[in-house]
């Protein structure tokens, strides 16, 4: 249900695409921004690697288990009110990080930055679909994930140049401005609200069992090499089945296991999955590949590696309008074939290897993200009623963060195992090596799958 009544006025939509396309900035930008400052903020607050390993992590991981929650609580209270919380619980968040004194103070905030995003991403997506029509959802759901992928690109970039010339600081402080100017068009211009199951009830024990499961899943993958990691994620998977026997069970579920039911929806959801477990551990495979292996300086590595969310940035807008006039089906499947051809461009890499080679598989890969994401994401949308816009788009972002967290797990793995939890270094460069082809020979079938996936969504379509 629409609170504000008759057709969204012109200057509504351009606003709320504006604050849209702030959040979905800010989020990877601080994300890929932080983990850049991490050697800069161990050495000025004297942290161990546990301690620093966990500012990011808490970072992820509040995003991941709470965003999902946050969708259902905006289709029930207002996706614009969510989405307002979101901006000011980051803005304040990311104001009081930049003072922080101490490790455990960071960790705190950064869990706070978290629950930020976690609001604004699970109510974004959802916001732009309720204010435009059908025919215009390809284009700018294109300029929503372009915003995306520019945060990806600037992140590195004007992260690390802040964080040299300013201190690791000043990552934080940028986005009280941004923040504050999107706080100031929310009350002065977004009028009006946005949700659909108003007077119903929020599943807190499900909610809760939600939470709880998705993290130690999450976090127990992730350290999957470990005892500790294993009982977790087990622990965790043991959950996430007691979730969904307690949301069949529930007259008002955290998710309606019943949008799943429709094969376009499950099966272009498991696509968007696949195609991140396949494509997000790359950033982290090859960041150390060029600055540990070929001796790449920070910065330069940081040049290289924008060509993927750069090229993603500028086809992501075009693609969208491409599919609302044309309705193109074909599209996302030839995404899905770039990626995999760049990921097995990327698996002959070799210590003498030429960057020309590094260069091509990363453009392959982003302009495969580039046709494959827009398409894709309508795809499920398009198969959504207006009463589920807000746990659909929190559904999207938990499949994201989980693809990212499964991937760098999948990445862990295969590394630990060929060279063990040791440093990289001169002697066992070849042991990376190795693992590095594994690794994206890996990735490769992974996106080969969603080829297929996408073939069978498309002909279900027509």
């Amino acid at each position: 249900m629409t609170v504000n009544s008759g057709e969204p006025s012109l200057s509504l939509k351009r606003v709320s695409l504006v604050l849209v396309a702030i959040g979905a900035f800010l989020i990877p930008f601080m994300g890929s921004s932080l983990s850049l400052a991490l050697p800069l903020i161990q050495n000025d607050l004297f942290l161990n690697i546990l301690m620093l390993g966990w500012i990011p992590t808490a970072f992820v991981l509040a995003n991941a288990a709470l965003v999902l929650p946050f969708g259902r609580l905006a289709d029930i209270h207002g996706r614009k009110k969510i989405f307002t919380y979101g901006i000011i619980i980051y803005t304040l968040a990311s104001l009081l990080a930049g003072f922080s004194t101490s490790g455990i103070t960071l960790l705190f905030f950064s869990f706070l930055q978290g629950v930020g995003c976690a609001l604004i991403f699970a109510t974004g997506v959802a916001l732009l679909i309720s204010i435009f029509p059908l025919n215009r959802r390809g284009e700018v759901l294109g300029i929503y994930i372009t915003a995306v992928y520019l945060g990806l690109f600037f992140g590195p970039l004007l992260g690390g140049f802040l964080a040299q010339n300013w201190g690791w600081r000043s990552i934080f402080f940028i986005n009280v401005p941004l923040g504050l100017f999107a706080l100031t068009l929310i009350l002065t211009k977004f009028k009006g609200e946005w949700k659909s199951s108003e007077g119903e009830k929020f599943d807190l024990v499900g909610s809760l069992i939600y939470i709880f499961s998705l993290s130690v899943t999450m976090y127990g993958f992730s350290t999957l090499h470990d005892l500790l990691g294993k009982i977790l994620f087990v622990t965790g998977l043991i959950g996430l089945v007691l979730f969904f026997i307690v949301e069949k069970k529930s007259s008002c579920p955290v998710i309606p296991l019943d949008i799943f039911k429709n094969r376009v929806t499950s099966f272009s959801a498991l696509s968007l999955l696949l195609i991140n477990i396949a494509t997000s551990a790359m950033w982290t495979l090859l960041s150390l590949y060029l600055q540990d292996l070929r001796g790449l300086d920070t910065l330069t590595t940081a040049l290289i590696m924008a060509v993927q969310p750069l090229a993603v940035a500028l086809l992501s807008p075009l693609v969208g309008r491409t599919v609302d006039k044309n309705d193109n089906r074909i599209i996302n499947i030839i995404g899905a074939l770039f990626c995999t051809i760049g990921l097995l461009n990327l698996a002959l890499l070799d210590i003498n290897t030429s960057l020309f080679l590094v260069l091509t598989g990363l453009l392959l890969v982003g302009v495969g993200m580039g046709l494959f994401s827009t398409p894709t994401t309508r795809n499920v949308l398009a198969s959504l009623t207006d009463k589920f816009y807000g746990i659909g788009s929190a559904s999207l972002s938990t499949l994201i963060y989980i693809g990212q967290t499964l991937s760098l797990g999948v990445l862990l793995f295969i590394l630990t195992g060929y060279m063990g939890d040791v440093q990289i270094v001169p002697g066992n460069y070849h042991l990376f090596i190795e693992g590095l082809h594994v690794s994206f020979l890996l990735f490769a079938v992974i996106s080969a799958m969603v080829i297929g996936v996408t073939i069978y969504v498309e002909r279900r379509i027509s």
